[in-house]
């Protein structure tokens, strides 16, 4: 199962996160992950809302440019060394991570980490043979 990732490009200046969460929060899309990266220019802000649908119609209709990518939410063994032997799995496949990020909280003594990787049916394929659970819709608490 994949889940929607939403992808804004924000100017780099101050304020401009602020506009887009108060657009979200006007809107009543309660978040479950966020992660900012930038560059010299301009940052990007990945979201996976509980509705990212409503999320991604709600941005691009106040004229915010996004993007809605597939990603993948792996539950992973919340104890020292659980996230790598995800990645072991992953590198022994040949599998690129392109982007990480955690979830909000985490459910059952498990944490979700949110991947953007180069074959995401090979990554689930294998993830799933090797025990690690793949998270859908549900578990998250999304749409």
């Amino acid at each position: 199962m994949s889940v929607k990732q939403i992808t804004a490009f924000l100017e780099n200046k101050a304020g401009r996160l602020l506009e887009v969460t108060e657009i979200l929060s006007q809107n009543q899309v309660d978040l479950r992950a966020i992660n900012i990266a930038e560059t010299a220019d301009y940052g990007l802000l990945r979201i996976i809302a509980k509705d990212s649908d409503k999320a991604e119609k709600v941005l691009k209709d106040a004229g915010v440019i996004c993007t809605a990518t597939p990603v993948i939410a792996v539950a992973v063994s919340d104890r020292p060394g659980g996230l790598n032997g995800m990645l072991k799995i992953l590198a022994k496949e040949n599998i690129d991570v392109n982007y990480m990020y955690s979830i909000f909280g985490h459910i059952g003594g498990l944490a979700y980490m949110i991947l953007q990787v180069s074959d995401t049916e090979n990554a689930k394929k294998v993830l799933i043979e090797n025990g690690i659970g793949i998270a859908g819709a549900g578990d998250l608490g999304i749409n």
